[in-house]
């Protein structure tokens, strides 16, 4: 998580909607989230090999259906209540958060995890599952920190401009 919040906030900086080149605190937020979600998605995956070793048709699909109705919304309400949480957020505000940006994430999460999972379940070998999520996963998540961190960074070009324009 840290390498994609990395590249998405090295996007804003060049857009001119951070004011200086990197957020630490926000990498130290994703760094900690991702240090929960690694061995999570690791180990869901490894029971999923193990729990349905078979690859074929129905098997697969079986895969992909339990990873996008059950990981993925899982994943994605423990990403924003987790950061929120670390942002020191009320529960209203992460409830709000989630309820305006879930719908986003879900159908991203479906338009790169489908193919991803398909080609992970049905070439990959089970060693290597956790490794080639992960790499996706990098990419997938400075859309994620896109999503998490738009107003923010919003907020950030209106002021800059502001700035820039009494100086």
């Amino acid at each position: 998580m840290i390498m994609g919040d990395l590249y998405q906030q090295e996007i804003e900086y060049r857009q001119k909607k951070l004011p200086q080149r990197y957020d630490y605190g926000r990498l130290t937020r994703m760094f900690t989230i991702g240090l929960g979600f690694g061995p999570l998605n690791h180990y869901f995956f490894v029971w999923l090999g193990k729990a349905m070793p078979a690859r074929n048709l129905a098997t697969l699909t079986k895969k992909i259906l339990i990873d996008q109705f059950v990981m993925s919304p899982i994943c994605i309400a423990a990403f924003f209540y987790s950061m929120g949480a670390l942002e020191s957020k009320p529960i209203k505000e992460c409830n709000k958060e989630l309820k305006n940006k879930f719908v986003t994430v879900y159908v991203l999460d479906w338009l790169v995890w489908t193919p991803t999972q398909l080609i992970n379940f049905c070439y990959v070998p089970l060693k290597y599952q956790a490794f080639y999520t992960n790499f996706i996963s990098m990419l997938y998540n400075v859309f994620l920190s896109y999503i998490k961190h738009r107003e923010t960074a919003e907020e950030n070009a209106y002021k800059l401009k502001l700035d820039k324009g009494q100086s």
